[in-house]
């Protein structure tokens, strides 16, 4: 082949990467390791008897009153997989992650609404901005699309914080209105938590301390359904 021949298929070829879409992580919560988190898997705290129901692999909660329930076991270094759709607008619920022993065994012998302490990747339909600004409330500190944040533990945010500093903003506004499936895909490693919303990694905290602790969901006023649940536990 000839030295311009060469150049130029070498340019065409060139192009064609450049062109080609980046590389995206695949998340295939069908591989080894994978399992469902079905009923036997969780225990409640300080919810309602009426508060969680599971129907047709479905897990539909109320709403009321807010609280969580946990897992019967404590989880260090784990992905999960979690669907979740509101079903109306303005919702609002979220997933602890390594939430601490202590504050859910006070909020157990208390028996009244409220939250624990952990990791909350927030849940929340995007109505809820709208329904902030209606009330003349401040919409900065906060965004409906993967909020990162610690409450009441130790967390350094990755990338674009809230104005305090506290939060870690998403990176692309990508969740659903209420009424449609939202996909959430969270690795919880070695202090460090990490969210991907619908297939892209938008936002995550690193220093993480504890580290370990029980998985809560949330109730928090709005009826909410979680399909899907799946973890892989990690060394």
């Amino acid at each position: 082949m000839k030295p311009i021949a060469r150049k130029f298929l070498l340019g065409l070829i060139l192009t064609s990467f450049a062109a080609a879409d980046p590389a995206k992580p695949v998340i295939d919560d069908t591989q080894p390791g994978w399992r469902a988190l079905t009923q036997d898997d969780f225990t409640k705290v300080n919810s309602a008897d009426d508060t969680w129901a599971w129907k047709d692999d479905i897990l539909f909660c109320t709403g009321q009153p807010v609280s969580v329930m946990r897992t019967k076991k404590s989880l260090r270094n784990f992905e999960l997989v979690v669907e979740w759709m509101h079903e109306k607008p303005a919702g609002n619920s979220g997933v602890f992650v390594w939430t601490t022993p202590a504050s859910v065994e006070k909020l157990a012998l208390a028996g009244k609404p409220g939250l624990p302490a952990g990791i909350e990747v927030q849940v929340l339909d995007n109505a809820f901005t709208d329904q902030m600004a209606k009330a003349g409330q401040k919409t900065d500190w906060f965004t409906t699309h993967g909020d990162v944040f610690p409450v009441r533990v130790k967390m350094t945010p990755i990338g674009k914080t809230s104005p305090n500093g506290e939060r870690s903003f998403p990176r692309k506004d990508l969740c659903k209105d209420h009424g449609q499936w939202n996909h959430y895909y969270i690795r919880a490693t070695h202090g460090e938590v990490r969210l991907w919303v619908n297939g892209e990694e938008v936002s995550g905290g690193t220093a993480c301390d504890p580290a370990e602790g029980y998985l809560c969901l949330e109730s928090e006023g709005s009826p909410i359904q979680f399909r899907r649940l799946r973890i892989r536990e990690l060394p």
